[in-house]
């Protein structure tokens, strides 16, 4: 297996003049400024006296800087701890001192929130947005940043050239990030993730899905969690594609907007974008009566889904090759619609445990409501005595499954079964060929008074179906189920429809395809929309 530093020194050299990291409309790099910003950094590093393996916090908006000064500590072969830009500065303060981060970098608008004081390991603070030195505990630290383009020229008397790139690939087994978690139902953990770890993720997305030089993506996702930083920035980039950053809310106007322009080979997102640019742009068309009309006539529908998939692949800038979902379970109503349409989307699996990918399946034979099969580095199997007819956890090991939780051996050792399978937590089953179907989290599941399992998810994905209806949770209240659900009231209250009229519609529409033990007792609705985790998952803790 190729280490990912080699297929970024590669992609370096060979398209030095070629743009790497830049912002929507902003600001640009191109490999030879990427390449030559890190080794800026590398020096500074050395001259404060940085260690192998000492840890460097990154806490900032996703940015082509975010990039730079994550590839600068990466090939260091400092251990990154990237912490999402929008955590409040309290948990910031304790996840920087609980990592023993040494070297903080992050945004001056960020850092005006934090408190020194509460992480005493930190000798130096450094400006993600113009990498200006924040924060030094020592003079000696003020002085190597003052010096910094001396010390450059020093170190490279002649320039900084392809030439001189040269990163570090005997490190495999080393300890290469600890991302810390942000779960659905716990506290945060410290996820330690080894070099053959991002190595064996970008290996299988190169293999299945390779990138070029003249292909471009959108970020959209938040860099500091595995999904995008894994997909949108390190997999890519050692290929030699170019990322843009969107920097903003992706709202189907703005991403569909920048997606236009830039033109992506490659969409990574979660179900819930791909689920309002459905209900904002394609919904209201194919939900006119006329439209279901001639949706019903063969042949005529054909010609309707040509063109609508003509309409929505141009809208996407015209050259995806795929669209590939993650972090939850797409929409049954959009993806029927999607495979009418044949849009080239799938939908993979993993965790930030796994760096992340566990699962993918190419578009062409993606399994419906699947979540593809097991990626070649990666083993899974499900503990049931019967995995393809009854429920059991999933469970994986192999090369891209972390080490453990950082300094928290009582949960590293409960996420692992004695014979070295890492627990997911997530209930699932197989088919023949080896898709994997995901029917809930181990610890959503409800026991019936009967003693039947139900899954709320798969009841969720009825109430999402509905009408007006923008997201839901179902929990158990006094061994009763309760949908908590968001509505979009502006369109009901714009098209004429009666509040507890529609909440008494939903109930019914629902519970009709509900087996008895699933159905839901009352349906509350909810005034704002549920908080989330970093993949758009809903926080389900906040919610009993």
């Amino acid at each position: 297996m190729k280490h990912y530093f080699t297929r970024l020194e590669e992609a370096v050299k060979t398209n030095w003049e070629r743009p790497a990291l830049g912002n929507y409309r902003g600001e640009l790099f191109t490999f030879g400024q990427l390449a030559t910003q890190i080794a800026k950094f590398h020096v500074f590093f050395e001259a404060i006296g940085l260690k192998k393996g000492e840890k460097v916090a990154l806490c900032a908006k996703n940015s082509a800087r975010w990039g730079v000064t994550f590839f600068a500590a990466n090939t260091y072969e400092a251990v990154v701890v990237p912490i999402l830009a929008d955590f409040h500065p309290d948990s910031v303060n304790t996840l920087v001192d609980h990592s023993e981060s040494t070297i903080l970098l992050t945004d001056s608008d960020i850092w005006a929130k934090l408190d020194i004081a509460k992480m005493p390991s930190v000798k130096a603070v450094v400006s993600s947005s113009d990498f200006s030195l924040l924060y030094a505990a020592t003079p000696e630290i003020q002085a190597a940043n003052d010096n910094i383009d001396a010390l450059f020229a020093e170190k490279y008397p002649n320039g900084f050239t392809a030439a001189d790139v040269d990163y570090p690939t005997d490190n495999d087994k080393e300890l290469a990030i600890i991302n810390y978690t942000s779960g659905t139902t716990s506290a945060p953990k410290g996820v330690m993730l080894r070099y053959e770890c991002i190595s064996a993720n970008v290996e299988f997305g190169q293999k299945r899905l390779p990138s070029y030089p003249e292909d471009k993506i959108v970020s959209m996702l938040p860099m500091a969690h595995m999904y995008g930083m894994m997909f949108e920035l390190i997999y890519p980039l050692c290929g030699g594609s170019s990322i843009y950053y969107l920097g903003k809310t992706p709202t189907p106007a703005l991403l569909l907007g920048a997606m236009k322009e830039v033109k992506p080979y490659l969409v990574i997102t979660v179900p819930l974008v791909m689920e309002k640019i459905f209900k904002s742009k394609v919904a209201p068309i194919v939900n006119k009566p006329v439209m279901k009309a001639i949706c019903a006539i063969p042949g005529l529908n054909q010609i309707i889904f040509k063109k609508v998939r003509t309409s929505l692949m141009n809208a996407f800038g015209g050259k995806v090759r795929e669209i590939v979902m993650g972090g939850a379970a797409l929409n049954p109503e959009v993806e029927s619609w999607f495979r009418k349409f044949k849009i080239p989307f799938t939908v993979g699996y993993g965790m930030t445990e796994a760096a992340p990918l566990m699962a993918y399946e190419d578009w062409w034979d993606f399994a419906s409501k699947s979540c593809g099969k097991a990626i070649d580095t990666v083993e899974v199997r499900i503990d049931s005595e019967d995995p393809y007819n009854k429920v059991g956890e999933i469970q994986a090991r192999g090369m891209n499954i972390m080490s453990g939780y950082y300094k928290n051996e009582e949960a590293t050792k409960a996420a692992f079964t004695e014979d070295g399978w890492m627990r997911t937590g997530d209930l699932g089953l197989l088919d023949k060929k080896g898709n994997i179907f995901i029917k809930g989290r181990s610890k959503n599941m409800i026991l019936s008074a009967n003693g039947q399992n139900i899954y709320p998810e798969e009841i969720e994905a009825a109430i999402n179906n509905q009408p007006y209806v923008v997201e839901s949770v179902v929990v158990d209240r006094k061994a009763s189920l309760v949908g908590l659900i968001y509505l979009d009231k502006e369109k009901m209250a714009g098209e004429g429809v009666e509040l507890e009229a529609h909440i008494e519609f939903v109930k019914a529409e629902v519970n009709k395809s509900m087996p008895s033990y699933s159905k839901i007792a009352k349906i509350e609705v909810m005034d704002t929309p549920f908080e989330k985790t970093p993949k758009m998952s809903i926080k389900r803790f906040m919610y009993k």
